[in-house]
């Protein structure tokens, strides 16, 4: 079942500290991404500029930004600063270079669909526009890039607006890892009802996993819902099936990274581990997706690559070892959600129930 609703910018530079309500994750200057350093939120606003593909590599590998739908935003900006002052000799040389930009910017997550999305949008504007001068493309290139931009706005909205028909005022929410706007442009994917709920008078109460070992949910999804006066709370991730047995859960809204043909999705770890609690409390699970992170060639979950992160971010905290020297370590970043515990994939196109295999082709297929 498909129902249709909402059709919804190494080197290191300090910029000016703004108040946290006016931040987005990125600012694009013409010459430069600057890019909000994630990794010190809450304590320090600080914008690195990134300008060359080694460097936007980095800031997506190493966590500076974060998030599918950013990731796939920087990634594109990232393809147009990498050949913006480069001097070609011919339309062949341009092509070749931006393939292989794309080649090296495509390892620095494997999980996030977007992230190879934008990179494929990219090379098949250069490769749509052989006709053109280096220099319109390049043009055309920053076009797309803004676009692309553009586009993340009014797809959070719309899976905003399609959200808020399934919630009601004064429900408690809760959510995992960081699906806000820092993880977008602006309104965030599961943020997003949240924002808008607030904006026409709803009083949600949002509880907010930790999401360890990174703790996106206590450093950013916390601080964000928390500068905008919405009612968000705390909670470890062993707490959450206490406060769902206490009854102060009324839906569970996460985001993703990808979303397979079969409807299996890959979210932050710990993600799977609230779906199985929210199906034994009889409490809706709903996944928000921008529809560019549904990769119809992946048929299900178990082809979805788990990117594994650096053991330190378990056995370290703040430089102090608290785990034994020498222990063996399984550090996912990610684990898939199985189909059949999700209760609905909400996109900016419509929302789309069981069967996700057929429903989510019948929403691809159609027109906009």
């Amino acid at each position: 079942m498909i129902q249709r609703l909402s059709n919804g910018s190494s080197t290191e530079e300090e910029s000016e500290v703004l108040m946290p309500e006016q931040l987005l994750p990125i600012r694009f200057t013409g010459d430069a991404l600057e890019v909000l350093d994630q990794r010190l939120l809450p304590g320090e606003i600080k914008f690195n500029r990134r300008k060359t593909i080694r460097e936007m590599f980095h800031a997506i590998k190493d966590m500076e930004l974060r998030g599918a739908p950013l990731i796939g935003i920087s990634a594109a900006y990232g393809m147009y600063l990498s050949i913006k002052d480069v001097p070609f000799s011919d339309y062949s040389e341009l092509k070749e270079t931006v393939k292989e930009n794309g080649r090296f910017l495509s390892q620095a997550r494997p999980t996030a669909v977007n992230l190879v999305w934008a990179i494929e949008r990219m090379n098949q504007l250069v490769s749509d526009n052989s006709d053109r001068s280096v220099d319109e493309i390049k043009e055309l290139m920053l076009e797309e890039a803004k676009t692309i931009n553009d586009e993340d706005i009014g797809i959070c909205r719309g899976i905003g607006e399609n959200l808020l028909t399934l919630l009601k005022d004064g429900m408690g929410l809760l959510t995992h890892c960081n699906a806000g706007g820092l993880a977008t442009y602006k309104y965030g994917t599961a943020t997003s009802p949240m924002y808008l709920g607030h904006e026409r008078g709803m009083q949600f109460r949002v509880f907010a996993d930790e999401t360890r070992p990174y703790n996106q949910g206590a450093r950013l999804t916390a601080f964000e819902l928390q500068q905008a006066g919405i009612d968000v709370t705390l909670i470890c991730d062993n707490m959450a099936g206490v406060v769902m047995s206490q009854g102060k859960v009324d839906a569970v809204i996460v985001g993703c990274d990808r979303v397979a043909a079969n409807g299996d999705t890959a979210n932050k770890i710990g993600t799977m581990t609230l779906s199985v609690l929210a199906k034994a409390f009889d409490i809706p699970f709903y996944i928000a997706a921008p529809t560019p992170t549904i990769d119809m060639n992946t048929g299900t979950g178990e082809e979805i690559p788990i990117e594994e992160r650096p053991h330190e971010e378990i056995t370290m905290f703040r430089g102090q070892r608290v785990a034994p020297e020498g222990v063996k370590v399984y550090n996912p970043a990610f684990d898939v959600t199985p189909g059949e515990n999700i209760t609905a994939i909400v996109t900016e196109r419509g929302i789309v129930k069981p069967p996700f295999g057929k429903n989510l082709r019948n929403l691809l297929k159609a027109k906009t």
